[in-house]
């Protein structure tokens, strides 16, 4: 560090004081409070001066204005083993020796500050220098672009020239001549590109050792593993040794084998074992770093291809047709160079031989691709079928997920055996089976064993279906409730994350749930193995209302077990439409049909289809979800029809945000109370905006803000005169909420999360007079909180967990006065409280780590109402591995 003094000057000084305090603080009563603040002042000091001591003896810096610290310093060092010597009844020498240790603590603080913009001065320069090199960077990076379109352009002018090698006997020989040279010239300039990208990636290397650095100690951001990432897979697993030292066999030995197909009838466990392949030892230490874990289904080409260049944490291409989609995945396959690489394209269907057919036409001599599906596609790879679990694996399945451990004797043999022969081919049906017998009575045991007809239900998809609807059809009989939950995740496309938010939005009013019956019911469905649920927030679960880390992911089975089964939607309550193209099902279009009267209604397209559908009633509708993935979409026409429309879900599952037209549509939907929208680019809807009287939720998701609020057609306090909730998560380009936003001042809640580039919060924010809960979480780059905060009196919680740049609190926080609850996890640069926390009277509870719960110390004793509450990180990386 730069005007710091020299080698250990500083350290000497440092070192004898940091063994002083160490000594007496564990010692002395008297003086116990000051001595334990020092001695958390001199544990954040210590880590800089000892990098200030490395780096000084390295750079040979001279000695300049910190002398005054070191005189300080040493006078402590005097000072403190005096402290130990005072008795109790020495006032005098009590308030003088007081004094003195505030004052050196007062030193050592302004010391610690010093430092910290030291740092941050070293890490501005450096990153200056950082930025030459990515220009360098930028260049070689262009060159190999420019290498890469010769290396095409020469392989189109090879194939040109084959052809006419294969029309013409005359001057064959020739040709081939050409032939062999310009491949020549292909070799050279693929090597050299080769070579440039080793050079690039080289010099991305020194960048991040260099930033690396330069970072803050506990300022941590969590690298979200997003699309392309290995799934987690079940802990507890069964039959999958034998058929994965196969798969190892033929991917890892055979180098004839560069594709290889899995199939297997749905919920057999083809997914599982191709996560157990990825997660294997010699698997890892082939492919390192290039591994890349793509659930196909029915997504389409260029949505792979960007879901596979997000992945490695490039820029995600923008394609238009075929075309694009071979030139990018042709790039991409350029810049993996001659590492070994490994695709895994989980999940595809029929219908999906063009995708393979790129993959196919591209792959490298290191590469592999690991195919499953349900689909056999002869064409492609070497074919392997997964075979279904023997009865001993199905017996050791079926007893652990029923539970039942040394109470299998209470089980009849042959009721037991009856119910595993049936199921006994997939894991998923044993499994949820298992799960909705758990705890049952014999009864339940003998009834759900005569439900069952027929031989196994390998024969087909259809009896497995029949065969696990009577598991909802015990659910039913146990909580209408929960079944219809569980109808209602059919709502969203297969293989796609689903937020637990939208789903509170949409029981709330289909059920009348508050949101922790809602969490409630998403806990037992997981627990019956009918969804899986992932929590990604990093502490253990407060109940706090805070639920947009937690999501669900269901088996597509499970979800054809909710929309195809017409006996589990009897009176048909939803309708859920998958449809691509111009092509309305036929219950929607013909004249013979009844009005659709469903009060959910759930549309997944391409956003092609028409919008003049006259012979639509929907009057009954009050939940719709729409589910696209294109760059434009239109609300569509029949939505002034919903009458009875209360909440409205947009979700693009995209990898760019869409632009959102017809937005007009909901002025006329008076009982519309709750909108979500799913990346999509605000402004194309605030330039049309509308007044909406109705909405008292609004929910945005990694949608594009910008500037929308700031240049609205019409004001946005006009717009949504009764809005009592915002919510704002992972909207990463917002760098300043609005201040048009502070004049909605009906606002109850406001929650801004995960959005890392916010860094201002406005003065007008102090307008929102009736704001209840303001969660800031993990806002990673914001400084600090307004002033006007003051102004929040009816604010009763406050959550600013991994809020690291907060580095202070308004000196009239004490404003606040009905705080009852503060999260101030991970406020790792606040280093103290201003007094007007004592004003907090009604304060009951703060969330706290081992950084920040000191600070309250010295408050407990006025504060008798408050309980300091303590968390431990809880640290969760294998989340989202696609984040729909």
């Amino acid at each position: 560090m730069e005007n710091l003094v020299a080698g250990g000057a500083m350290g000497v000084p440092f070192n004898a004081l940091y063994d002083v305090i160490k000594e007496v603080v564990v010692k002395t009563k008297m003086f116990k409070p000051l001595l334990e603040d020092l001695d958390s002042t001199i544990d954040s000091l210590k880590p800089l001066i000892d990098e200030m001591e490395k780096c000084n003896k390295v750079l040979d810096h001279p000695e300049n204005e910190l002398k005054g610290f070191k005189v300080q310093m040493q006078k402590g060092a005097v000072l403190i083993p005096k402290c130990s010597k005072v008795r109790w009844w020495n006032i005098c020498k009590k308030y003088k020796y007081t004094n003195q240790l505030l004052g050196l603590n007062s030193s050592l603080r302004s010391l610690f500050d010093i430092l910290n913009v030291q740092a941050a001065r070293d890490g501005k320069k450096t990153l200056v220098e950082v930025g030459h090199i990515g220009t360098v960077v930028q260049h070689t990076h262009t060159t190999i672009l420019e290498v890469a379109e010769n290396v095409q352009q020469n392989l189109v002018a090879t194939n040109d020239i084959e052809t006419v090698v294969h029309r013409t006997d005359v001057t064959s020989l020739q040709v081939a001549r050409d032939v062999r040279n310009i491949d020549t010239v292909v070799q050279r300039t693929d090597e050299t590109g080769l070579q440039l990208a080793r050079g690039v990636r080289n010099i991305e290397t020194v960048v991040m050792q260099i930033a690396d650095k330069f970072v803050v100690p506990n300022q941590k951001i969590d690298q979200v593993q997003g699309w392309g990432a290995v799934p987690v897979f079940a802990p507890f697993t069964v039959g999958v040794d034998m058929p994965l030292r196969e798969l190892k066999i033929k991917l890892l030995k055979d180098e004839k084998v560069t594709m290889l197909v899995l199939t297997a009838p749905g919920g057999c466990g083809k997914t599982t074992l191709a996560i157990k392949f990825c997660e294997d030892y010699e698997v890892k230490d082939k492919f390192k770093d290039n591994i890349f874990f793509v659930t196909v289904s029915k997504k389409s080409d260029d949505l792979v291809v960007q879901e596979l260049y997000h992945c490695r944490g490039s820029k995600i291409p923008t394609l238009h047709g075929e075309v694009d989609v071979v030139k990018w995945l042709q790039q991409f396959r350029i810049g993996v160079g001659k590492s070994p690489v490994l695709f895994v394209l989980d999940d595809v269907w029929s219908g999906s031989e063009s995708l393979l057919q790129k993959f196919d036409d591209f792959k490298l001599p290191n590469s592999k691709i690991l195919v499953t599906s349900r689909f056999r596609f002869p064409r492609f790879g070497t074919q392997h079928i997964l075979e279904p679990l023997n009865i001993e694996d199905a017996t050791t399945l079926f007893k652990h997920s029923a539970s039942l451990g040394d109470r299998s004797c209470y089980v009849p043999e042959d009721i037991m055996r009856k119910i595993i022969e049936h199921f006994k081919g997939s894991p998923l049906a044993i499994t949820v089976v298992g799960r909705s017998l758990c705890g049952k009575p014999v009864e339940s045991w003998l009834k759900r064993a005569s439900t069952l007809k027929g031989a196994s239900i390998l024969n087909s998809e259809a009896t497995l279906l029949d065969g696990l609807q009577s598991c909802l059809d015990a659910l039913n009989e146990e909580d209408h409730n929960l079944k219809e939950c569980f109808l209602d995740l059919g709502s969203f496309p297969e293989d796609q994350r689903i937020s637990a938010a939208a789903l509170i939005d949409m029981w709330a009013e289909l059920y009348k749930l508050e949101d922790f019956d809602s969490i409630a019911n998403l806990h037992e469905l997981a627990a019956r193995s009918l969804a899986n649920l992932l929590i990604t927030r990093k502490e253990k679960m407060e109940a706090d209302g805070y639920y947009s880390e937690h999501f669900i992911t269901q088996h597509d089975l499970l979800r054809q077990l909710a929309i195809y089964q017409p006996k589990l939607d009897a009176n048909n309550k939803r309708r859920i439409i998958d449809k691509w193209g111009d092509n309305l099902p036929e219950c929607l279009t013909g004249q013979k049909h009844q009005p659709i009267k469903a009060r959910l209604l759930s549309i997944s397209s391409d956003g092609v289809f028409s919008t003049n559908l006259d012979n639509i009633e929907l009057a009954e509708v009050e939940v719709l979800v729409l589910n696209f993935d294109t760059q434009n979409y239109a609300l569509p026409e029949f939505v002034v029809k919903m009458d009875k429309l209360k909440v409205l879900i947009v979700r693009n599952h995209g990898f760019l945000p869409a632009e959102l037209c017809n937005i007009q549509l909901l002025g006329s939907l008076s009982n519309l109370k709750r909108i979500r929208l799913e990346r999509i680019s605000i402004s194309s809807i605030t330039k049309n905006l509308i007044q909406l009287k109705s909405v008292v939720k609004i929910s945005l998701f990694m949608c594009n803000i910008g500037q929308a609020f700031s240049n609205c057609s019409l004001q946005i306090s006009d717009a949504l005169p009764y809005l009592e909730e915002m919510n704002i998560d992972y909207c990463n380009d917002l760098v300043e909420l609005p201040a048009a936003l502070c004049a909605l001042v009906n606002l109850k809640k406001l929650s801004i999360t995960n959005s890392h580039k916010l860094s201002v919060l406005p003065e007008e924010i102090g307008k929102l007079v009736n704001l209840e809960v303001l969660r800031l979480r993990s806002c990673t780059d914001l400084a600090k909180l307004p002033d006007s905060t003051r102004n929040l009196e009816k604010l009763n919680f406050l959550d600013i967990a991994d809020c690291f740049s907060i580095r202070e609190l308004p000196e009239d926080f004490g404003g606040m006065s009905s705080l009852k609850k503060i999260n101030m996890r991970m406020c790792s640069r606040l280093q103290e409280l201003p007094s007007s926390v004592l004003d907090l009277e009604q304060l009951q509870e703060v969330v706290c780590d081992e950084d920040t719960g000191h600070l309250w110390e010295l408050f407990l004793p006025h504060l008798r109402n408050l309980h300091i509450k303590p968390v431990k990180e809880n640290v969760n990386l294998n989340w989202l591995h696609k984040l729909q």
